[in-house]
């Protein structure tokens, strides 16, 4: 006699997960009490913005359609509202072509002036920065006076630093072209140029960058074991060569944290292209920020296209994170 026994199914099957998330939160509920005011500031200062804005990038907001209602006001004193026939509508991908198809301003040389003002002064401020590291890695006196001074850019506002630079680059009055006139030089009309001007932009970038990549190589110098340094130094390695496989490679990993955070920072730097040169000659000194910023706040302002703006920039810092990361990632660079 066979006998078989069939399974009655689980009732209490549909609520073991939240079984599992309640336990979670009775036993952990103090540190999801700690992350929630964090959740909530971003994502009323973060993404709510973030959304509002991709969403106006397909839409044709300026300072004109900007009202869903208009009100006029009639002949006994009172108001009268109507819904604007004209108001700001869904126009798909259109800003984007007119941006990238020249049909709104210049793009492309917005484009240009971002990478090579971006290139440069990372590479600048990591050169310098990591010359100045190695510098005060040593032992000498008077290493702390010279520690705190060369962080004093880093405490001054960017503003502050960019009008102070402007007046050294003045062509009739600043100090630079007084100093070329006293050595026999002719003085130069910085600002007259576009990549005078943009020179100017970059050194006084420099200028405020350089404290930060100096203190960050700084702390990755002393992170590296002096032993490294004696083994090198009785197998005959020459200063270069301790150098290039024991002080490169052993900032590595901060080299490449503070390379990236550089670049973006560097790529969103507003003030100074907007203090210092203000765009000129004509407007050809204009990076992409100052370029949403002026279709945002100049003329009509035309809030789509200033949110197209921001949109592929973010885009564009995106992408170059991905790849940066999966470049270091092949290198074996946990990041």
């Amino acid at each position: 006699m066979t006998s078989s026994i069939t399974a009655e199914p689980d009732l209490e099957s549909g609520s073991a997960p939240r079984g599992r998330v309640r336990q979670l939160l009775d036993k952990h509920w103090y540190a999801w009490a700690m992350v929630l005011p964090t959740v909530l500031v971003l994502g009323v200062l973060v993404i709510a913005p973030l959304l509002q804005g991709i969403y106006q990038s397909f839409t044709n907001l300026n300072e004109s359609n900007n009202r869903d209602v208009v009100c006029t006001k009639t002949l006994g004193g009172g108001q009268e509202c109507v819904d604007n026939p004209d108001g700001a509508h869904w126009v798909g991908l259109h800003n984007y072509v007119e941006l990238l198809t020249g049909g709104h301003g210049n793009f492309w040389m917005l484009f240009v002036n971002t990478v090579v003002w971006t290139a440069s002064c990372v590479a600048l401020h990591y050169l310098v920065g990591l010359g100045l590291a190695v510098l005060l890695n040593r032992n000498f006196r008077g290493r702390s006076l010279y520690r705190v001074l060369l962080i004093v850019p880093w405490a001054v506002p960017a503003f502050v630093s960019a009008f102070a630079w402007k007046f050294l680059f003045n062509p009739r009055f600043g100090i630079i072209n007084s100093t070329l006139s006293g050595i026999g030089l002719d003085p130069v009309d910085w600002f007259n140029h576009r990549w005078t001007a943009m020179f100017a932009a970059i050194v006084t970038n420099v200028w405020l960058g350089v404290p930060f990549m100096m203190v960050a190589l700084l702390g990755g110098l002393q992170s590296i074991p002096a032993d490294l340094y004696e083994a090198a130094e009785m197998d005959g390695a020459t200063p270069w060569q301790r150098f290039r496989h024991v002080t490169l490679p052993g900032l590595r990993p901060v080299s490449s944290t503070v390379v990236l955070l550089g670049t973006i920072w560097t790529f969103n730097m507003f003030p100074i292209i907007f203090f210092v040169t203000g765009g000129e000659p004509a407007g050809e000194t204009e990076i992409l920020v100052t370029g949403a910023f002026r279709a945002a706040f100049e003329g009509l302002r035309n809030y789509s296209l200033a949110a197209t703006y921001g949109v592929l920039i973010l885009s564009m810092l995106i992408v170059y994170a991905g790849i940066y990361r999966r470049i270091l990632s092949k290198k074996g660079e946990v990041w």
